[in-house]
C-alpha cells in the first residue's frame, strides 16, 4: 500500500513537471528573442531583434549572460547573509565560556553550514556573477559560448542550497550535518554512536555535488568563451587581467571539482550501500588526500579572480597601467600549477612519511613567491600614481593589506615544525579568514562598487560606501587577529566553549564580529536603496578613465546602451560624479 502511494505521488509529480514545461513553452517562445544587446543570435537574421519577456518569466528563461550574472550575484549575496548570520550566532555563543544560547550540537551544525555556505554558496557563485557579466563584455563577445548551459549551471545552485540547508528546516527526523566543512571520515561516514547517520548529512552531500557540477559546467563554458569568442582586437597579448584569472580559475575547477564529486559519491555509497571506500584501514587518510587535493586548489579557485579584480581596479584609481602586467599573468599561471602540489600541508599532523612531508613543505613555501610578485606589483602600481581614494580603491588597498597578513601567517603553517604546534588551533581559523574575508571579501566589495553603475545604471551613496569599508576593515582585523592570538595561546578550534583564560580574546573577536555585522547592514542598505533610488549615471565614463587612457570595453558597452536608451525616447539626466568631489577636485 505504501509503495503504491509513493508510485502514485511520483507519477503525479512527473505530470506536474510536464504541465509546467508545457505552460512555459506556451507563454515563452524560446527562440523569440536574442540575449545580445543590439545584435542577432546564432541562426537569427541580422535585422531581427525582439524584446525579452518581462517579469518573472524573463528571469526563469533568460540565457543573457548579464541577466545570469545578476542571478548569480543575488544568489551569492543571499548566501552571504545566511552564512554571516550563522557566524554571528556562533560568536555570541562564544562571548562567555558559560553561555548556553546554543546547544553544542546546534553550534556544530552552524559551524558546518557556515563554512560550506561561504565557500560553495557564496565564494564560487559571486565570482561566477562577475565573470558572467563582465568577461563577454571585456573580450568583445556577444555572449557566452554556450548560453543555455550557462543558464543550467546557475539553476543547479538553488536546489543545491536547499539540500545543504535542509537539516535546518522543520522536517521530522531530519537534523543538520555536524561534520565541519571538511567532512572528515569516519565521522561523516556515519560511524560511531553519534547522529551523523542522519539523512541531513546525505542531503548536504548531494547539495555539494550539485554545486560542483554547476561549477564544472561553468568552467568549461568560460574556457570555451575566452578561447573562441574573443573579437579581432582581443589577442592573448592584450587579454585583460580579470579574464586571465577567470581562465586560470576555470582550469583549476576542471581538475579539482570532479575529484570532489567522486569522493562525495564514494562517501554516499559508504553511508547508504555498505561499501568500504573510507571505512577500512587507511580510509580516513584516503578521504583527507582526496578532499585536500580539491580543497587547497579551491582556495586559489576563490582567490585568483579577486586578485584579478584588484589588479583591474588599482590601476584605474592610480592613473597608470598595472606595473609588470606580464609578470602578474605569469604568477597567476604559476599559482594555478603549483596549487595542485601543496594539498598535504593540511596533513602534516597525520604521521605522513617525513620525506613526503618535506616535499609538500617546499612547494607550499614556493607558492608564496608568485603571490608576493602580485603584491609588489600592486604596491608599485600605486607608487607615485595619482591615487583616488574612492570606495572601490579603499577596498582594493584593504585587500592588499589583509592579504599580506593572511599570506605571511600561511607561510608559518607551511613549515612542518610550526604547523605541528599550531595545527587545529584558532591560528588556522584566523589565517584562513584573513584570506577569505579579509582578502576575497574585500575584492568582491571592490568589484561590486566599481561596476555598480554598469549593472544598475545608478551611483551608490559614497559616504555609506566608505563607512562600509572602515567598519569592515576594523571588524575584520579585530576579529581575526584576536583568533591568531588565541591560536598562539593554544585554543583549539571547533569548540562551543573554552577555558576562562581565553575569555578576553574571544570577547574581542565577538566585538569585531558585531562591528563587521554593522558594516554589512550599511552595505545592504546602500546597495538596495541606491539601486532603487540612487542618482542615474548617464555618462559612459563614470570614473573618468579616458583621462588616464584606462577606458575599457565594458564601459564602451554601457555608453552604447545609454545612447540607445536616449534614442528610444529616454531622457538624459545630469551626470553624477563618482565617489564624491567636484570636477575641480577630480
Amino acid at each position: 500500500m505504501q509503495v503504491n502511494g509513493q508510485l502514485a505521488l511520483t507519477v503525479l509529480m512527473g505530470l506536474f513537471l510536464v504541465a509546467v514545461a508545457a505552460w512555459l513553452a506556451r507563454v515563452e517562445n524560446w527562440r523569440s528573442y536574442t540575449p545580445i544587446a543590439g545584435g542577432g543570435g546564432y541562426g537569427q537574421g541580422e535585422s531581427y531583434v525582439s524584446e525579452k519577456p518581462s517579469g518573472i518569466i524573463r528571469w526563469l528563461t533568460t540565457v543573457d549572460h548579464k541577466d545570469i550574472g545578476i542571478l548569480y550575484g543575488a544568489y551569492a549575496l543571499t548566501a552571504f547573509v545566511v552564512g554571516g548570520l550563522m557566524v554571528v550566532a556562533m560568536r555570541i555563543e562564544l562571548l562567555f565560556p558559560e553561555m548556553t544560547l546554543l546547544s553544542n550540537t546546534f553550534y556544530n551544525s552552524l559551524l558546518t553550514s557556515h563554512g560550506i555556505t561561504m565557500l560553495f554558496l557564496f565564494g564560487t557563485p559571486i565570482i561566477a556573477a562577475f565573470a558572467n557579466y563582465l568577461v563577454p563584455l571585456l573580450i568583445g563577445a556577444d555572449d557566452m559560448a554556450f548560453p543555455r548551459i550557462n543558464a543550467i549551471a546557475f539553476w543547479l545552485l538553488p536546489p543545491g542550497a536547499l539540500l545543504i540547508w535542509a537539516g535546518f528546516f522543520p522536517i521530522p527526523d531530519l537534523i543538520p550535518a555536524q561534520t565541519a566543512w571538511t567532512m572528515y571520515t569516519p565521522l561523516s561516514a556515519g560511524g560511531g554512536v553519534g547522529n551523523q547517520a542522519n539523512a541531513g548529512v546525505d542531503l548536504m552531500l548531494l547539495g555539494l555535488h550539485l554545486t560542483g557540477v554547476s561549477a564544472t559546467m561553468g568552467s568549461i563554458n568560460f574556457i570555451a568563451t575566452i578561447f573562441t569568442e574573443r573579437d579581432e582586437k582581443t589577442s592573448w597579448a592584450n587579454l585583460d587581467i580579470f579574464s586571465w584569472t577567470i581562465l586560470t580559475q576555470s582550469g583549476l575547477i576542471l581538475f579539482a571539482f570532479p575529484l570532489l564529486g567522486s569522493a562525495l559519491v564514494m562517501l554516499l555509497f559508504d553511508r547508504n550501500f555498505g561499501t568500504t571506500f573510507f571505512a577500512g584501514e587507511g580510509g580516513a587518510m584516503l578521504w583527507q588526500h582526496l578532499f585536500w587535493f580539491f580543497g587547497h586548489p579551491e582556495v586559489y579557485i576563490l582567490v585568483l579572480p579577486p586578485m584579478g579584480i584588484v589588479s583591474y581596479v588599482i590601476p584605474r584609481f592610480s592613473g597608470r597601467r598595472l606595473f609588470g602586467f606580464k609578470f602578474v599573468v605569469y604568477s597567476t599561471l604559476a599559482i594555478g600549477v603549483l596549487s595542485f602540489g601543496v594539498w598535504a600541508h593540511h596533513m602534516f599532523a597525520t604521521g605522513m612519511d617525513p620525506r613526503l612531508s618535506a616535499s609538500f613543505m617546499a612547494v607550499s613555501l614556493a607558492i608564496a613567491i608568485p603571490s608576493a610578485v602580485k603584491t609588489f606589483n600592486w604596491i608599485t602600481t600605486m607608487w607615485n600614481g595619482r591615487v583616488r581614494l574612492t570606495t572601490p580603491m579603499l577596498f582594493s588597498i584593504g585587500f592588499v593589506a589583509n592579504f599580506i597578513i593572511g599570506g605571511v601567517t600561511g607561510v608559518f603553517l607551511a613549515s612542518i615544525p610550526v604547523d605541528l604546534i599550531l595545527h587545529d588551533t584558532y591560528y588556522v581559523v584566523g589565517h584562513f579568514h584573513y584570506v577569505i574575508m579579509g582578502a576575497i571579501g574585500f575584492a568582491v566589495f571592490s568589484g561590486l562598487y566599481y561596476w555598480y553603475p554598469l549593472y544598475t545604471g545608478r551611483m551608490y551613496q559614497r559616504t555609506l560606501g566608505k563607512a562600509h569599508f572602515w567598519l569592515t576593515m576594523v571588524g575584520t582585523n579585530v576579529t581575526f587577529f584576536a583568533m591568531i592570538l588565541l591560536g598562539y595561546g593554544g585554543m583549539p578550534r571547533r569548540y562551543a566553549t573554552y577555558l576562562p583564560q581565553f575569555a578576553t580574546l574571544h570577547q574581542l573577536a565577538t566585538v569585531g564580529a558585531v562591528i563587521l555585522l554593522a558594516g554589512q547592514i550599511i552595505f545592504v542598505w546602500n546597495f538596495v536603496a541606491s539601486w532603487l533610488e540612487g542618482p542615474e549615471v548617464t555618462d559612459g565614463d563614470p570614473w573618468d578613465l579616458r583621462e588616464s587612457g584606462l577606458y575599457t570595453g565594458e564601459w564602451d558597452w554601457y555608453e552604447r546602451k545609454i545612447e540607445t536608451a536616449i534614442t528610444d525616447g529616454g531622457e538624459e539626466e545630469e551626470a553624477v560624479l563618482p565617489d564624491g568631489g567636484t570636477p575641480d577636485e577630480e
